[in-house]
C-alpha cells in the first residue's frame, strides 16, 4: 500500500471527512514520526511496532568489484520492530 491508497482507503471509511483533510492528516502524522527520529526519538505504535534509529559506527568495506579497501562513514539508519499484535496477525494467530 502506498501514501495515496492509505488516503483513499481512509476517506472511503470516513466520508465525513474531505479528502484534502484526510490527506493533511495524513502527512502530519508522517512528518512527526519523521522529525521524532531526525530528533534520535523512538516512536512507538501499540500493537503495530516501534521506529527507532540506530548508529552505524565506521568501518572498512570493500569494493566488490576491485576488492580494494575502502572507508565506510560512521551513519544512523532507520529500525523498524514489530509490535506483537502485528506479528500474531502475520503469523495467522488473531
Amino acid at each position: 500500500m502506498i501514501r495515496s491508497e492509505l488516503i483513499q482507503k481512509i476517506a472511503d471509511e470516513n466520508p465525513h471527512l474531505y479528502q484534502r483533510d484526510v490527506e493533511r492528516i495524513v502527512n502530519v502524522v508522517f512528518e512527526e514520526v519523521i522529525e521524532a527520529m531526525a530528533r534520535g526519538d523512538r516512536v512507538e505504535l501499540r500493537g503495530f511496532g516501534a521506529f527507532s534509529v540506530k548508529k552505524r559506527d565506521a568501518r572498512t568495506g570493500r569494493n566488490p568489484r576491485t576488492g580494494e579497501a575502502v572507508h565506510v562513514e560512521e551513519k544512523h539508519v532507520p529500525f523498524f520492530k514489530t509490535g506483537k499484535l502485528l506479528r500474531d496477525r502475520l503469523n495467522g494467530q488473531e
